[in-house]
């Protein structure tokens, strides 16, 4: 790419302008791509101010450059080998169709490598023995995760045996250890409530007493009250004699 191409290029991005379609932000379903206004009392139309610009013939970039693609080239869509004949790789690209399938492009973009075109939208092709390939050491990677876990189910009904021999070693032991425990912790408590009995029983008894002797007190003073009672009988009767003698 010569010099004056690169700065044509440059004035073509600095000169150009995109232009948006009327009412695009007024309704959604309405996208910024260019339509042309053709209404009647269209403002856009009419250019008033604020409304958007038209494409005119000064917005256009230089003759040299028009329809360039920014590496320098002119893109050419190709489908097959036989479209590659009569297209000049120093002033021309290559863009392969998107409905080429791999086996094609594969050979199409060899050829046109060799041949010294640019390819715009070159990649990486995988071919049949490739795939093929590709796919074989998973399927051994498969196998050896399944030799993987075999020997381990096999292992986990042996786990659990020894578990239970491990199991059966240690109950004597444990039994002959807590054994022992029992027999000293029943001594203990036995012992304790039979001497705090006695005790409790011993100073519950006095107050009883003291209780029963008081009752029979408040009996004896009930007594003495009623013969003083008696008393002023027989003074009365003194009394009434005394007059009578009179």
């Amino acid at each position: 790419m010569t010099t004056e191409i690169k700065r044509l290029i440059r004035v073509r991005v600095e000169k150009g302008a995109t232009f948006k379609r009327d009412g695009y932000g007024k309704k959604k379903q309405l996208s910024d791509s260019w339509r042309k206004p053709r209404g009647q009392h269209n403002k856009q139309r009419e250019q008033k101010k604020a409304k958007g610009a038209l494409p005119k013939p000064g917005f256009g970039s230089p003759i040299a450059v028009r329809g360039m693609h920014p590496s320098g080239f002119f893109e050419v869509r190709v489908s097959s080998v036989k479209e590659l004949e009569g297209i000049d790789p120093k002033t021309h690209a290559i863009r392969i169709g998107a409905t080429v399938g791999d086996r094609t492009r594969a050979g199409l973009q060899e050829k046109a490598l060799a041949a010294g075109f640019k390819v715009l939208n070159a990649r990486t092709v995988k071919t049949g023995s490739e795939q093929e390939k590709a796919r074989k050491p998973a399927k051994v990677a498969d196998n050896k995760k399944s030799e993987e876990k075999k020997p381990a189910k096999s292992k986990a009904p042996a786990e659990p045996v020894k578990k239970d021999t491990k199991k059966t070693n240690k109950t004597p032991e444990a039994e002959e250890k807590k054994a022992p425990v029992k027999e000293k912790k029943p001594v203990k408590p036995k012992a304790e409530p039979a001497e705090k009995t006695p005790e409790k029983t011993k100073e519950a008894a006095p107050p009883k007493t003291t209780k029963k002797t008081v009752k029979p007190k408040t009996d004896a003073s009930a007594e003495a009250k009623p013969k003083a009672a008696a008393k002023p009988k027989t003074k009365k009767k003194t009394e009434s004699e005394v007059k009578k003698n009179e």
